[in-house]
């Protein structure tokens, strides 16, 4: 709201001060930095944000890319990450960690120090398919994050195929691995929980048409959510998830809870995604800020094909969005 436009608007006189309103709970989050604003520090800051929470910002690596694919990439050094992070840590009260891509070994090596000062504090840790790494340096990696991050993650969230290649690397092949499978197996390095995106569904006549996200414990499935494979490309999605669930626990929200409301708004913002340029479609975390068409409008937003479709307004549950009831189901990508 403008200058101009706050001065006319109506003054309740029941309403709180400013001053009196709890602030938003603050969620730290490490990754790269991303162009395109599809995912990296740009996608979190805006599922951050669009959660009702307040992001705080980690520049891990810097990507070159566009919506289609990344060109090339530059980590930060670790002790400029470290700089970053202590500098906002010693002035602001945190309640949420994201972890997404850290750019470098050593990069993780320096911000797992950071986590371990901060035990109590949620982590969200992100496993993106990291296809821009040289073999020797993903190596490293993926070494790293899995002997020192790991430990420290409330939950791991990734995609089948990948939590499998980092948690499993000599699974056999012959069936796809359980999802109690990979939480047994991110449990011995010490993750509590895991969320496995982008399962195949075994059985029955949707087997090629749908994919479960399942939240997993290493004694069975706690909940899931089945999304509709289709042939739409996303970039994005995982970082949104993984930044609304952080956003989530840092309210108060338990676990299983903050992943199912997680979800849901994740299928909204796909539901609402666009297409800014020549390649993927990218997230509209802000769906439910655009105003619905009236009955029987026409254009995108009574359609539900642009990013308004089907938002709803902005319904807010404290201080957090709590998203409307998806309108139909979305594949995880």
């Amino acid at each position: 709201m403008n200058a101009t436009a706050a001065s006319i608007a109506p003054q309740d006189p029941t309403a709180e001060a400013p001053e009196d309103l709890p602030p938003p709970a603050c969620v730290m989050s490490f990754n790269a930095s991303d162009p395109t604003g599809a995912g990296g520090l740009a996608g979190d800051i805006a599922t951050i944000s669009a959660m009702g929470a307040h992001p705080l910002a980690v520049v891990t690596a810097v990507l070159v890319r566009d919506t289609a694919e990344v060109f090339d990439h530059a980590p930060m050094e670790a002790d400029l990450i470290v700089e970053q992070a202590r500098s906002v840590l010693e002035d602001v009260t945190i309640s949420g960690w994201k972890v997404g891509y850290l750019g470098s070994a050593e990069a993780v090596g320096a911000v797992a120090e950071i986590l371990s000062d901060y035990p109590d504090v949620p982590l969200v840790a992100y496993l993106p398919v990291i296809t821009w790494l040289e073999e020797d340096d993903l190596a490293a990696y993926l070494d790293a994050f899995r002997e020192l991050v790991l430990p420290q993650a409330e939950l791991l969230v990734g995609n089948h195929q990948a939590l499998t290649d980092f948690l499993l690397p000599d699974w056999d092949g012959s069936r796809p691995a359980s999802p109690r499978e990979l939480a047994v197996a991110a449990a011995e390095r010490g993750a509590r929980y895991v969320l496995v995106t982008s399962m195949p569904v075994p059985t029955g006549a949707g087997a090629d048409q749908q994919l479960d996200n399942v939240l997993a414990s290493p004694q069975g499935a706690i909940s899931g959510e089945k999304f509709e494979r289709f042939d739409v490309s996303f970039i994005g999605a995982g970082d949104t998830l993984t930044a609304a669930i952080a956003s989530l626990r840092a309210a108060g929200s338990e676990l299983h809870e903050a992943v199912g409301e997680a979800l849901a708004f994740l299928d909204q913002s796909l539901d609402a995604g666009f297409r800014p340029g020549m390649g993927n479609v990218v997230p509209d975390r802000f769906f439910w800020a655009v105003p619905p068409g009236e009955e029987g409008e026409e254009g995108d937003a009574a359609d539900g094909s642009g990013p308004g479709g089907d938002a709803g307004g902005d319904d807010r549950g404290s201080s957090l969005v709590e998203p409307p009831t998806p309108k139909g189901p979305r594949q995880m990508h």
